[in-house]
């Protein structure tokens, strides 16, 4: 087992802290960093794309669980895998696809290892008809403070509380997923625009769409009539007979695209005011007003800022926020208040995406719930940012709406309370299953977790 000293971040960028690094390759070896992980405890981290501090410890260590990363097996129909931890769902969608299967569900980033996707209970576009990812877990392996290994099925508390629970209940070692059968590895898109933020929204309650994966990139600096315009898109996995005829010898082919890498230098101030809003500005007019059948691949459709390496660089040193709440439904007005507020500001989110979430999991510290989710990353330098994020947090929280843990690294502890109703449950049960602190983070100390 490697062990070495590091400064790390999120995917943001911001607050850097410097931590002991561990990089086990066999359960016995994290068991053994874990016993000693000294007064500051350990954290479990995968490839580091938590945008705030959540895989960050101050002072202590962390378990780098890149290097435990061999897929076991599926079973004999293909309908589930079986995997360690540290593998990515790149690696995966590489296994599974040409068994012509797939994750059941994949954030926006395809670089977050199974392991991060359950402690974050991440969630996708098909969020509102297939759930979070935790919702496909049939069992997983988790090592607690205590030293032991335990085996951990959906339905428990430990569970529940795992699911989303950032890592602060133990490593998890490894887990056995379900996954879904698709014929081929593109996707039919439907495109269309939506001109302002009534328009967009209704579209996405329209009867009669409820198509598998649905996003909308929104213009959060388009002001007027104009305000909350928006890009539509919706996707289904292609059937084989949708391919042309020269593609259908290799319909289960994975080849990502991959674009020149960001430059570890940027100028402060690239994405200001002005060049998002020109950006955004080209970006609306040249979707088309509507379009259907457009054949996208996988990569292309669910990971396209993946084609562009260390494309967090483009905000400068200073980093960026990445800020993602959902308010249920019948907060519309609570919706159109923010998103109103946003625009009057004229922040310069370039990446700005609303959706609809449907049922909410298990997860104590799992983010969906039933109604209207905005995501938006900012640039940590703007002027003013965390007053109006704070400002934010109240209006979403006085609605029982929540911030997202995996994208956060601002949020007070006093708001979490109000956002989160089983945090008294989850604190209760890492106080008896962790009495001495084996597991912590930077946003552990942050909120009081």
């Amino acid at each position: 087992m490697s062990v070495d000293t590091v400064s790390m971040t999120g995917w943001g960028r911001t607050a850097p802290t410097t931590a002991l690094r561990f990089r086990p390759r066999t359960y016995e070896e994290a068991v053994a960093a874990v016993r000693g992980c000294g007064p500051r405890g350990s954290i479990a981290r995968g490839l580091g794309r938590a945008y705030g501090d959540a895989a960050q410890n101050a002072g202590g260590s962390v378990l780098d669980m890149t290097a435990l990363n061999r897929i076991r097996g599926t079973d004999a129909a293909g309908s589930t895998v079986t995997c360690d931890a540290g593998v990515s769902l790149h690696r995966l969608m590489r296994a599974v696809l040409p068994l012509g299967r797939f994750p059941p569900v994949t954030p926006t980033t395809r670089y977050v290892t199974v392991g991060g996707a359950i402690a974050s209970d991440v969630h996708g576009r098909n969020q509102r008809v297939a759930g979070s990812f935790s919702r496909h877990v049939q069992a997983l392996e988790l090592l607690t403070a205590d030293g032991d290994v335990r085996t951990v099925r959906p339905g428990t508390a430990l569970f529940d509380a795992t699911a989303g629970g950032m890592g602060l209940t133990g490593v998890i070692l490894s887990a056995t997923i379900r996954l879904r059968p698709v014929a081929t590895s593109l996707m039919s898109v439907t495109t269309e625009r939506a001109t302002d933020l009534d328009d967009l929204m209704a579209r996405l309650t329209a009867s009669g769409h409820r198509s598998s994966y649905t996003a909308a990139w929104i213009d959060l600096l388009a002001r007027g009539r104009s305000t909350g315009r928006a890009v539509l898109t919706r996707g289904e996995h292609a059937p084989l007979d949708a391919l042309p005829a020269h593609a259908r010898r290799t319909p289960l082919v994975f080849r990502p695209a991959r674009l020149p890498a960001v430059p570890a230098y940027v100028p402060e101030g690239l994405l200001g005011r002005t060049s998002v809003a020109l950006l955004n500005g080209l970006r609306y007019r040249a979707a088309p007003r509507h379009r259907t059948g457009e054949l996208q691949r996988i990569s292309s459709f669910f990971h396209a800022m993946d084609g562009v390496p260390h494309w967090n660089r483009v905000y400068g040193r200073s980093g960026f926020v990445q800020y993602q709440f959902v308010v249920g439904n019948g907060q519309e007005e609570t919706l159109r208040r923010i998103v109103g507020r946003i625009s009057l500001r004229r922040c310069p989110a370039f990446h700005a995406v609303l959706g609809r979430f449907g049922e909410s999991d298990p997860g104590w510290l799992s983010f969906p719930m039933p109604g209207w989710s905005l995501t938006l990353g900012l640039p940590a330098a703007l002027p003013g940012l965390a007053g109006f994020l704070d400002e934010l947090d109240e209006e979403v929280a006085a609605a029982g709406g929540r911030v997202c843990l995996a994208k956060d690294a601002r949020l007070r502890p006093e708001t979490l309370a109000a956002m989160y109703p089983r945090l008294a449950e989850f604190r209760a049960l890492r106080a008896e299953l962790d009495p001495g602190g084996a597991f912590r983070s930077d946003l552990s100390r942050r909120l009081a977790l």
